[in-house]
């Protein structure tokens, strides 16, 4: 197995298993290294593009293009804009 493979796997593992870096199971190599690769991964974008990548894959697969047409935004976290009073824009300050 190449060295990549198990940075892969390793943050594979921790996002699926919600565990904490330090706590990486011992099949992994010491969790310090795998950690420094997968940060560089992030800061230079390959962990974001790889994801979109494989997004784009698993929705051609399932017959769908590979850009979404629809997306939910969640109401309680977008303000109305400044000249709507607040009684007609929905907005809860107590949430």
């Amino acid at each position: 197995m190449t060295s990549w493979h198990w940075v892969l796997d390793a943050v594979r593992h921790v996002v699926d298993n919600g565990v904490k870096w330090a706590n990486l199971k011992r099949d992994f190599p010491p969790y310090r290294p795998v950690h420094a690769f997968a940060r560089r991964w992030q800061v230079m974008g390959l962990l974001a593009e790889l994801h979109d990548r494989l997004r784009d894959k698993v929705r051609e697969r399932e017959g769908r293009s590979p850009d979404p047409t629809a997306a939910i935004v969640d109401s309680q976290c977008v303000r109305a804009a400044a000249n709507i009073p607040r009684p007609a824009s929905g907005w809860d300050g107590g949430k």
